[in-house]
């Protein structure tokens, strides 16, 4: 039995065998071969494979995102079956002897090269997509599958940290837990793990060794306790913990339904983050009042390219439909920092976190940002939208957001478009500046949703993402604190309701506090919302807040 310490980020039991992450090789071998027609058959199959792929994620996108997000992966599938393309591979293999690798590899470049030169935006476009479906044939050929899971079982899965691009393309369905070796918190292998509702553990270190894939293993998210091999004691004594936490589980469900209100009467809103439409499914049997946080940045984590109007519109409807007249609050693009993405050009910075970022990108960059807000207020036409710009200092910058979509509302009207005249606007407050400046931002806004995961780590200066940190992060700082009540006061006195969507959201051991300095709203993970309305039916905010705003310097005045 081997026994490992990490961090737990997403409480629960997990059981199954250990998995490594496989990413894609970037180096290939080149040899000669003499069964050419072997060869052939081997590279035959990674094309039909790569087919069947592309036809399921077709399939997949086209219901999460409509006919036109499913039209890349059908262009691809073509790409993948061209004549021209599989006979100059046949001549590689057949006349050249080379392998398979080798062959798709150098045919790869030949026609890139050509798309590239053509005059035709749509044919230089090609360019990429032959790029990418040759590299998943080599990805098939080299035994690593699309997504970093080849098992044909569900498995822990262990890596030394996980991009946003990677934990996108994931196949969840094989996933029942998490091990990292770097990663915090807030990493968003731990954020992921939390709204998938599986156990998670960070900071291992290099303690995992290669030799360990395949083995039987299992972690306690609640612990951080890794165990490999486990004996019989051991395993017993896990798995009747997992069986505890099920019970635990079942009686939450009888909440289903249940008002979030305290014992003395006070209410507060308990909504979900997600992070695409499929994740609907869990806020509506987890019983969410309504979305805090659509991270609308799947989209562009997802492609290629830029994703069109219509691809952000189908995908936006598809939540707004989906949720049923609930509020939906969707932040527009993140981009930046920890997030990026190679289409976007963003130059390399020294310091990422606080170059440029978010509204910035949006910002400066109008016409980009102008289709996302079209989209955006199409859909509002199919339900309760709140749109939330992210990463405010100042308030220019929301009098140019909101500039910017007052000319999309009217280019919509010009054009017969439907949309929402009760589309609500709100930002993130997630900058010590903007926390300062909530007095003057609120008269902007509608709502404020405080990002607690940036807003400890700008307060603190402490990266989020370095899990050597430890206890120098600390989202429970009085500073931090002060500042949601800071921001709390002054929402309320300019008549605006002020919210949570960070993590902290999710901390039970703070429920009372946020009650206590007057937060309207928390959006949490979906699997998070039972335990929380739980927390709040058990408070009584006549004996908590004046101990709690005492402790804050803050007076208590009960209503």
């Amino acid at each position: 039995m081997i026994t490992i310490q990490g961090k737990g980020v997403s409480a629960g039991v997990g059981v199954g065998p250990l998995y490594f992450y496989h990413r894609a090789k970037t180096t290939i071998k080149r040899y000669h071969v003499e069964d050419v027609d072997a060869e052939w058959h081997r590279f035959k199959g990674a094309q039909t494979a790569a087919i069947e792929q592309l036809g399921e994620l077709a399939d997949k996108a086209r219901a999460e995102a409509g006919d036109e997000a499913a039209m890349l992966f059908e262009t691809h599938q073509m790409m993948a079956e061209d004549l021209d393309y599989e006979e100059a591979i046949e001549q590689q293999i057949k006349e050249e002897k080379n392998n398979a690798e080798a062959a798709v590899t150098d045919v790869a470049a030949q026609f890139a090269e050509m798309f590239a030169s053509m005059e035709d935006s749509y044919m230089q476009a090609r360019a990429a997509d032959v790029k990418d479906v040759s590299n998943r044939i080599l990805g098939i050929l080299a035994g690593v599958a699309a997504g970093g899971i080849a098992s044909e079982v569900p498995v822990i899965l262990a890596a030394d940290d996980l991009a946003p691009s990677e934990t996108v393309q994931l196949d969840k369905s094989k996933i029942l837990g998490f091990i990292t070796a770097g990663g915090s918190g807030s990493s968003h292998t731990a954020i992921l793990a939390r709204t998938m509702g599986i156990p998670a553990i960070v900071g291992v270190g290099n303690a995992l060794k290669p030799e360990y894939e395949g083995r039987p293993v299992i972690i306690d998210g609640g612990t951080g306790n890794v165990v490999i091999d486990p004996d019989d004691m051991t395993r017993d004594r896990l798995l009747k913990k997992r069986e505890e936490e099920l019970r635990l589980q079942r009686l939450l469900e009888s909440l289903k339904g249940q008002p979030n209100i305290t014992k003395d009467g006070k209410s507060i809103r308990i909504y979900c983050n997600i992070g695409s439409p499929e994740d609907v499914h869990a806020v509506q049997v987890n019983d969410g009042g309504g979305i805090g946080l659509f991270r609308s940045e799947f989209l562009y984590l997802n492609g290629e390219d830029y994703p069109t109007e219509e691809q952000q519109f189908e995908a936006y409807k598809q939540v707004l439909s989906d949720m049923e007249g609930k509020e939906v609050i969707i932040r527009t693009c993140d981009i930046g920092a920890d997030k990026q993405i190679g289409y976007f050009n963003l130059p390399k910075e020294e310091n990422p976190a606080m170059g440029m970022r978010a509204l910035r990108i949006s910002l400066t960059r109008p016409d980009f940002f102008k289709t996302q807000l079209r989209a955006l207020y199409r859909a509002s036409a199919y339900g309760k939208l709140g749109i939330m710009f992210p990463m405010v200092t100042s308030v220019w910058e929301v009098r140019e957001a909101k500039k910017i979509c007052e000319n999309v509302k009217n280019e919509l009207k010009a054009e017969g478009i439907p949309y929402s005249e009760n589309v609500q606007i709100g930002i993130m407050i997630e900058t010590p500046a903007a926390a300062i400046m909530s007095d003057r931002l609120a008269k902007e806004v509608d709502f404020f949703s405080c990002g607690t995961n940036d807003l400890t780590q700008y307060t603190l200066a402490c990266d989020r993402q370095n899990n050597d940190l430890g206890r120098f992060y600390d989202p429970h700082h009085p500073a931090v604190l002060r500042l949601l009540k800071l921001v709390a006061d002054n929402a309320h006195k300019n008549g605006i309701w002020v919210g949570i969507c960070g993590e902290l959201g999710a901390d039970l051991t703070l429920t009372e506090t946020f009650l206590a300095i007057g937060i309207d709203e928390l959006s949490v993970s979906p699997r998070a919302v039972l335990p929380l309305r739980n927390a709040v039916r058990m408070t009584d905010t006549r004996e908590s807040s004046p101990r709690i705003l005492e402790a804050l310097g803050s007076e208590y005045h009960h209503t």
